[in-house]
């Protein structure tokens, strides 16, 4: 039996990324109620959930994007929930890594430009930065593409170059937010496949929000949220 929380091969070991007791409410709605969650390094598990459920609204907390109004978020030797904005932004550009259901790429800049993006701004030379990108894009099965916009590539494509960029800093936390959302089964298959293969061989922990099973598939564990709680559905086969 291992511990709540934790899948059978991570006993003994100590969550890269943990919540405990977070609370959140919109007014007088509550989005989070008393949640228990954490994921290890070299782990991918899928949040599940309806519509409402509270299962972005965790995502955001673990992040650091949203402050719960209780509760405590750890990830590594940090206490998230008690950094300053500027030290969770600062650990958003260098140690997490995001991606969402429409990929929000910049539209002015190209494949190659877009994936290096993150590594600019955190101070990364062009020429270097741009190396490590195309490296990315290969990788992804897109480098065919690298001096194309957005508006010239197709779904599939554009959902591998912001997979792509939230890899090339060498996260060891991927959250993505339905990142398959808006692609048919045979893209959505590809993408999920090369995200979790990525992160897996990184050792990346993967936080993956979904509504569908197929999704949920690719990972090592299932918790879904229910009326702001959570509930962790491998328990009882452990």
């Amino acid at each position: 039996m291992t511990p709540e929380g934790s899948s059978p091969g991570s006993a003994g070991r100590c969550p890269l990324l943990a919540a405990e007791g977070l609370t959140k409410a919109y007014g007088a709605t509550p989005a989070l109620d008393g949640v228990e969650f954490a994921v290890h390094a070299g782990e991918v598990v899928a949040v599940m959930g309806p519509s409402g459920s509270g299962k972005s609204t965790l995502l955001h907390c673990l992040a650091g994007i949203v402050r719960p109004d209780t509760g405590t978020v750890r990830y590594g030797p940090h206490t998230l929930t008690a950094l300053s904005d500027a030290r969770r932004s600062a650990l958003r550009r260098t140690d997490f890594g995001f991606v969402f259901q429409f990929g929000q790429l910049v539209p002015e800049l190209t494949a190659v430009e877009n994936v290096a993006l993150p590594l600019r701004l955190n101070g990364a030379r062009r020429r270097e930065a741009e190396r490590r990108a195309r490296e990315w894009l290969e990788r992804l099965e897109v480098e065919s593409v690298h001096d194309r916009r957005p508006g010239e590539i197709s779904g599939g494509q554009g959902q591998r170059i912001a997979v792509a960029r939230a890899l090339v800093t060498g996260p060891r936390v991927l959250f993505a937010d339905e990142p398959t959302g808006a692609l048919d089964s045979l893209n959505g298959e590809r993408v999920l496949t090369l995200l979790t293969d990525a992160a897996r061989e990184s050792d990346a922990a993967v936080v993956l929000v979904t509504h569908e099973a197929r999704v949920a598939a690719y990972s090592d564990r299932e918790v879904v949220v229910r009326d702001g709680r959570v509930k962790d559905l491998t328990a009882g086969l452990r």
